[in-house]
């Protein structure tokens, strides 16, 4: 599980960008030295969901109001999409994505 601070500088989520982007990073090297094994490797950047996790990001209730603002219905990312894309990337219908960060936030990483 990735997120959008990844690529980009998003207040008050500090060194979790840092570890986001190293962790993008080791997807596309993975997926480099494991498909040779039939192992495919790839990330989901999810919207902001309200999670224990975010409750540690300073302002966090701004940040899910942000993106709420920012997405293309107007509705937040629910845990049920992120699962649902997890379960394609599981499935057999995912066979030729590796090395990917598919982005599950209602497009915004769009803006």
């Amino acid at each position: 599980m990735s997120y959008m601070g990844a690529t980009r500088a998003i207040p008050n989520y500090n060194v979790m960008g840092v570890a986001k982007a190293a962790l993008e990073a080791n997807v596309r090297y993975l997926a480099r030295d494991m498909g040779k094994y039939g192992v495919r490797v790839n990330a989901l950047s999810a919207g902001a969901i309200k999670t224990l996790a975010v409750s540690g990001v300073g302002g966090y209730k701004d940040l899910l109001a942000e993106s709420q603002r920012r997405t293309v219905d107007g509705e937040n990312v629910t845990q049920a999409e992120v699962g649902g894309a997890c379960a394609f990337l599981m499935s057999d219908l995912s066979t030729g994505v590796t090395g990917d960060i598919i982005y599950v936030d209602k497009g915004v990483h769009l803006i």
